[in-house]
Parts: C-alpha cells; structure tokens; sequence
C-alpha cells in the first residue's frame, strides 16, 4: 500500500501529535524497522529502558503501540508511517515479521471474524434489547416510554377504555365503592 505525508498527518489525533512524529523521523531513534504487505513495525527509543514496539495494520491504517499515550495513533505510530511514506530504505530489507507483530495481526484478524459473524447471526440477538436502550434526556424517557413497556401500556389502554365488551364494568360503577368494599363475604 502507498502512503503519502498527507494521508499519514490526516489520521494525527491532534497537531501536537503530528508535531512530536515529525521529531522523532531521525534513524537513530529507532532500532528495529520492517515492513511486509501487511503491516509495518518498528522498535522506537522512549524514555525507558525498553523502546516502545509500534505497529501497523497497512489495510486499516490501525496502529498499536507499547508507549503509555492515550491517543490513536501515537506520535510513535505517525512516525513509523511518516518514515514508510518518505521511502526509508530500512523497510526495503526487512525479514519476516517478529513474533508481536504477528500475534497483535492474528487477534485482529479473530477480532473481525467474531463481529462479522455477530453481525451475520440475527438469532443471537437479544429480543428484548430495544427494551433495555434508555434514551438519555428526561424528556427523551417519556417520549419513549409507549414504546419500552407495550404489554404494560395494553393493559392501561384497557383500564381506560373499560374491561369487556361494552366497558361495562367501569361504566356500571356509580361513585365511589360502598360500605362493603374490603371486607370478606
């Protein structure tokens, strides 16, 4: 897959993520470069004592990283991307893939499977499921309410219309119960 500068600094999270990968193009902050038609890896110099292992999937342009950042990608996966995209002869004479970039391949790759077939598989649905969603405004609940409980609201629209055929029941009801009403026959 081609890469170009622009197509990499698109995916920075933020400015100041694209800003700290463009200092860190330089060859020797990084140990480790390889790439195959799948993904791209490298081992880049932190502040530790291990460098950071940075890979990515070359199909989804998804990137995964050892480094402690919080955003997707990192200033370690814009880089390695960078770097492949400016045509870093490092990359040309990789090896096969090592171990961690194969197995954070395969997990992706088992990931997917399960929700396309999730996806495909409308018997393992939940059928209750639109009953649990709660919208998330007051006014949102009420407005949704009808909908959540329908044999609940059967039964008040019942209630309201009287029982039988004829709402006899309610209807024959002249003012409030009578003496007896409570009390065991």
């Amino acid at each position: 897959m081609e890469l170009n500068r622009d197509q990499v600094l698109a995916l920075a999270p933020d400015a100041s993520s694209a800003k700290a990968a463009t200092g860190l193009l330089a060859d020797g902050k990084w140990d480790t470069l390889g790439a195959d038609a799948r993904a791209l890896w490298g081992e880049c110099k932190g502040s530790g004592a291990k460098p950071y292992q940075v890979q990515v999937e070359l199909g989804a342009l998804a990137s995964r990283c050892s480094c402690p950042s919080r955003k997707f990608p990192c200033k370690h996966g814009l880089a390695l991307m960078l770097m492949y995209a400016q045509g870093n002869p490092r990359f040309a004479s990789a090896s096969a893939p090592p171990d961690w970039v194969t197995q954070w391949l395969v997990s992706r790759q088992e990931r997917s499977a399960k929700k396309e077939a999730a996806a495909a598989s409308p018997s393992r649905s939940n059928p209750r499921r639109r009953f649990m969603a709660r919208p998330s405004s007051p006014r949102g609940r009420r407005r949704a309410a009808p909908d959540r409980h329908p044999v609940r609201d059967e039964g008040h629209r019942d209630f309201r219309q009287g029982w039988g055929a004829g709402g006899d029941v309610i209807k024959s009801a002249s003012g409030p119960p009578g003496p007896s009403w409570g009390t065991s026959a």
